[in-house]
């Protein structure tokens, strides 16, 4: 019997990128061994004030490095405490024969980062050595300077062309199971040859010119029909539409996620339902992430703290003036509009300023949600307290911030694994619906 050779051990040199994505990184990598430039935790002790979600990721990495290395030295490899192995150390040497800084013209961060990772392949001639960051400039860079260079994967959905969509077209099904749902309002799941159906799962069901729109109810656990309903007389133009209102307004789903491309309507449908139910919650929070063009900070930007941050709040007053524009000023509907901003039962604001307040009792929505990461995701979802419903809306395709993608964002993870829990109800919006040259833009462009 042939001996099984032994799997060759790897050494990751982690990017600063990779730490403030996920904190728990020194961990992700089996049995192999980690290295840390010393670059990397210059910099993340710039990130460890304030109370967004990267500051947390600093701080709780430079306390997990300080648990581990207790009274041993940094530049020494240190046992990562897992059953199958793997270590870690910090690389205070950044001076390699091929010098990134001289080659690149420029003596920065990232350049000594390259530099940390020449020097290991260097000195570790028998390891692979490999160079994680999220940063794609920094892999090309890498790769320029013959380093392999890897995205950091854990978490990543594998193929997101296949992520869950929340919606099925069933065609060809009987002409009596689609009367039996007009008639009755409900069949059982057989009758349509679906076995194990995800709860809130939405389906077209079609038979020529019949159809119906249903979805799977997981407390009755039969197919019901659903009717279709304006909310804020914003009439659904397509099913995908009646779908996520119908999500929106069900008191059994605490959690709905709406997915799809710019003029589908998600905010819009997400803002339109919660104030359909506002008597159902004391406050609707309605929340975006800031991502400040060109990775530059808030403080770039000329004014007061308002006049910095009203850019970026502006599409959400643009959706809620569209509601308050279909009624009259002197309609009962746009004055409880007026009122609710007025006495805060309606909020807009960044998702940092709401960061560690309670949300119980509020429809919260969270707007360009694929701009936050997985950890941020769950840091919202997990401060949802009693009679709390949370809407996330995002196209995982339009990605704003330098270190996530159609992969990795924490909408798409979200998607990929909450998908089965009978509080949840995901809907992927396609069809667009702003106008005609909207959707020219969105197709040819």
């Amino acid at each position: 019997m042939p001996v099984k050779k032994p799997r060759e051990k790897k050494i990751f040199v982690l990017d600063t990128s990779v730490i403030l994505y996920n904190h728990n990184a020194l961990r992700s990598f089996e049995d192999n061994d980690v290295a840390i430039p010393i670059t990397v935790l210059e910099e993340l002790d710039d990130f460890k004030k304030g109370n967004d979600t990267i500051n947390f990721e600093a701080r709780e990495f430079i306390r997990i490095m300080d648990k581990l290395s207790d009274r041993s030295s940094l530049t020494s490899w240190i046992s990562l405490g897992m059953p199958k192995g793997g270590k870690f150390k910090v690389v205070m040497n950044e001076q390699s024969e091929v010098d990134a800084v001289k080659v690149f013209g420029e003596n920065k961060p990232d350049h000594r980062i390259l530099n940390t990772a020449l020097i290991m392949i260097a000195e570790n001639p028998d390891k692979k050595v490999i160079l994680v960051t999220k940063d794609i400039n920094l892999r090309l860079k890498a790769k320029s300077l013959n380093i392999p260079a890897e995205d950091f994967e854990t978490g990543k959905i594998k193929d997101v062309d296949s992520l869950y969509a929340g919606k099925s077209l069933l065609e060809g099904v009987e002409k009596s199971v689609i009367d039996m749902i007009y008639s009755d309002g409900s069949c059982s799941p057989e009758y349509l040859g679906i076995t194990n159906p995800i709860p809130n799962h939405y389906f077209i069901l079609k038979n020529g010119k019949n159809s119906a729109l249903t979805f799977y109810n997981p407390v009755s656990e039969r197919i019901e029909k659903i009717e279709k309903h304006s909310c804020y007389r914003i009439i659904p133009r397509n099913a995908e539409q009646v779908f996520a209102f119908h999500a929106i307004l069900n008191p059994n789903v605490k959690l709905v996620t709406l997915q799809g491309i710019a003029g589908t309507g998600k905010t819009l449908l997400a803002l339109a339902g919660a104030l359909e139910q506002k008597k159902n919650f004391k406050q609707i929070y309605l929340a975006r992430p800031i991502v400040p063009l060109s990775n530059k900070d808030i403080g770039y930007l000329p004014g007061d703290i308002k006049s910095k941050l009203n850019p970026y709040m502006e599409p959400l007053w643009d959706n809620l003036k569209f509601i308050q524009n279909q009624y009259g000023e002197k309609d009962r509907e746009y004055k409880v509009i007026a009122d609710a901003i007025e006495n805060e039962k309606l909020v807009i604001t960044p998702l940092a300023y709401i960061r560690g307040r309670s949300i119980s009792n509020v429809c919260f929505i969270v707007d360009e949600a694929q701009n936050l990461t997985p950890h941020e995701i769950k840091t919202i979802i997990t401060r949802a307290g009693e009679n709390t419903k949370i809407i996330l809306t995002g196209d995982i395709y339009q990605i704003d911030t330098p270190y996530l993608d159609a992969q990795s964002n924490g909408l798409s993870h979200l998607i990929d694994k909450i998908k089965k829990h009978p509080i949840y109800a995901h809907v992927r919006l396609e069809k667009g619906e702003r106008s005609e040259l909207a959707n020219l833009a969105n197709e040819l462009l």
